[in-house]
């Protein structure tokens, strides 16, 4: 898998890339990641990248001619990703998706973003959430990690991400690890018995508990078994 990112700041997804899964995942070759600086695109001798908003208004704004210079330096490519605030939800599914393609190019914004003319260039617009960054490079390292460790060879044991949270549409079940006591809190008897069978079902039904109670909303589009809608009655009727 193949990653371009284009930024006026290099340096911030530079060391991202240089520590923990992401930099054996490149020495090993199962992900090549390049960062593009925007700024050696810009124009004149100040390597001009922004300007005043038509209209009038507060803050700068990335020329298209700049921005865009820098992605055709960098095509082709399976999908260009626009990082904003605009943008579909980047999820799960969305994860899925984009860790099939080849080559992805995440375009991470600052200012006030880009010109608008700049979204005809892109496959996709994302957002990580409603809430406003300084600038994508956030968003743009939300994805590649997030679509990196789907890729075969990343993480260590490929069952870990088919468990993941919000993979069938639920949160992850809580975990635990020695001590088996801390602080008057106990390890659950039943991922202390050695029994497999149960201890899948706790997590089964844990992972509903915890849904219910945190993030309600995902419930209604789960994918839910026959057993799981029944614990789910049970748990909404504990309150």
């Amino acid at each position: 898998m193949r990653y371009t990112v284009l930024t006026l700041f290099p340096g911030l997804i530079r060391p991202w890339l240089s520590e923990s899964l992401l930099k054996r995942a490149q020495e090993r070759g199962l992900i090549r990641v390049e960062v593009v600086d925007l700024r050696g695109f810009g124009l004149g001798r100040h390597r001009t990248v922004d300007d005043t908003p038509y209209g009038g208004g507060a803050g700068m704004v990335i020329r298209p001619d700049v921005a865009v210079a820098a992605l055709e330096s960098v095509l082709p490519a399976d999908e260009v990703v626009l990082l904003s605030p605009a943008g579909e939800p980047f999820t799960q599914k969305v994860a899925e998706e984009l860790a099939t393609r080849e080559h992805l190019v995440l375009v991470s914004g600052r200012y006030e973003g880009f010109d608008a003319r700049v979204e005809a260039y892109a496959t996709r617009i994302l957002s990580i959430g409603d809430y406003v960054l300084m600038g994508g490079e956030v968003a743009a390292l939300a994805i590649l990690e997030a679509t990196a460790r789907l890729l075969p060879g990343v993480i260590g044991d490929p069952e870990s991400h088919r468990q993941d949270s919000f993979v069938r549409g639920l949160l992850d079940y809580p975990h635990y690890t020695r001590p088996p006591e801390f602080r008057g809190m106990r390890v659950p008897e039943v991922l202390l018995s050695g029994n497999h069978q149960e201890v899948a079902l706790w997590r089964r039904k844990e992972a509903l508990r915890r849904t219910l109670s945190l993030r309600p909303e995902l419930l209604r589009q789960a994918r839910i078994g026959a057993l799981e809608a029944l614990w789910l009655a049970e748990l909404d009727r504990e309150g």
